[in-house]
């Protein structure tokens, strides 16, 4: 990334050069425009004077030729600077991806590095929460964990309505249990009307080929028109990596609840 920017420095300095050296031409043929008009001012002069019509003749061809030249200069000086000021507006488009770019990697790796700095699932579940929220854009949806020995994704967090609203479906049946039993993202119109029962992105969550659960986005955010290239990396990140932080917090926890159950065991026996 820091050759990129440098090689976009340079062709800035380039640019820039390239520009300056053009309004000093610019400069000079205006000089030289001037200088030619004091000079057409004196042979008016001297044709007064001039005896001989053939002389005149002569350097007034020769004065004609000369602005017919610094003409066509001003005019190629012209359209270098007018092909210097389009490089100048792709240099600044391109600036300004690359900090886009920058940005949304700054904000993955963020991302990234919050769900897997706890082992607590209230905690991952939140962390998910505000990923949507603050780098998707989501307004409305659903974060929903299977229960593996019913076979259920039940919903456990939620944002724009109450909980009670999102059903819990069954792994392979609707568009939730179908994109959780695939593997698959299920992306449909971001500007369809918003339906509970069919979210406009149903993200699978899995650890290689085991269901964790999805998270269902129904509505996005007034300012948000529709899906960036961002936010497909992201439904890819957290296909992975929120499943495994949910996957290894819910480990967690379960050896949690036998080492208690254990070390219960062993204060009954030795008491």
């Amino acid at each position: 990334m820091s050759e990129k920017r440098d090689g976009l420095f340079a062709r800035a300095e380039e640019v820039l050069s390239l520009f300056r050296r053009g309004a000093e031409f610019t400069q000079e043929l205006l000089k030289e425009n001037e200088r030619l008009r004091g000079r057409l001012a004196e042979l008016q002069t001297q044709q007064l004077a001039a005896s001989d019509e053939h002389q005149w003749e002569k350097l007034r061809r020769e004065l004609l030729g000369r602005i017919h030249d610094l003409e066509r200069e001003r005019e190629s000086a012209v359209e270098r600077l007018r092909m210097v000021e389009g490089e100048n507006r792709q240099f600044a488009e391109r600036y300004l991806e690359i900090e886009e770019e920058n940005n949304n990697l700054a904000s993955l790796y963020v991302a990234s590095y919050q769900l897997h700095s706890t082992l607590d699932l209230a905690e991952v579940v939140k962390i998910v929460v505000e990923i949507v929220i603050n780098l998707i854009g989501a307004e409305v949806f659903a974060i929903y964990i299977l229960d593996e020995r019913t076979q259920v994704l039940s919903p456990v967090a939620s944002e724009g309505r109450e909980i009670s609203e999102f059903a819990p479906c069954e792994l392979g049946y609707g568009m939730v249990g179908a994109a959780v039993a695939s593997g698959e993202t299920q992306c449909g119109d971001a500007a369809a009307a918003e339906d509970l029962a069919r979210p406009i992105v149903c993200v699978p969550l899995r650890v290689q080929e085991r269901p964790i659960g999805a998270i269902a986005i129904h509505k996005l955010l007034q300012q948000k028109d529709g899906f960036t290239p961002l936010d497909h990396e992201l439904f890819t990140l957290l296909a992975g990596h929120a499943a495994t932080a949910v996957f290894a917090a819910r480990l967690h926890s379960q050896s949690e609840r036998k080492l208690n159950t254990i070390q219960g065991f062993i204060d009954l026996l030795t008491k």
